[in-house]
């Protein structure tokens, strides 16, 4: 199944999963107003004007986000708990989900990636 849309990809998932994934949205957009909605390698993701920055995505023990942070050593020091092998971030649903923190992880991508 391919998605036009954030919407359209958050109806495939549990409903219990829905608010975090709109949660994370609504975050990304409140620190990144210029960002723009888009669905790249079939996920949920947000763009600048160049190219998508940063994917999440929901899967049966978690909620995914990517690409991995680099160059902010403060900030990849917070994300211990949640890297996979490959730097990606995995927020385990069931825990709460440290919303504040993937806000701070969209702006380092957006910067990260702006160039």
């Amino acid at each position: 199944m391919r998605f036009a849309s954030h919407e359209d990809y958050f109806l495939t998932v549990l409903p219990a999963v829905r608010p975090l994934l709109e949660s994370i949205q609504q975050h990304v957009e409140l620190f990144l107003p210029e960002a723009t909605r888009c669905i790249s390698y079939n996920m949920p993701a947000f763009r600048n004007n160049k190219r998508a920055f940063f994917y999440f995505a929901a899967f049966k023990h978690h909620i995914g986000v990517y690409p991995p942070v680099s160059g902010n050593a403060e900030l990849i020091h917070k994300l211990t708990p949640y890297m996979g092998p490959k730097g990606n971030l995995s927020f385990s649903l069931n825990t709460q989900l440290p919303i504040d923190l993937i806000g701070q992880v969209s702006i380092a991508l957006y910067q990260q990636y702006d160039i």
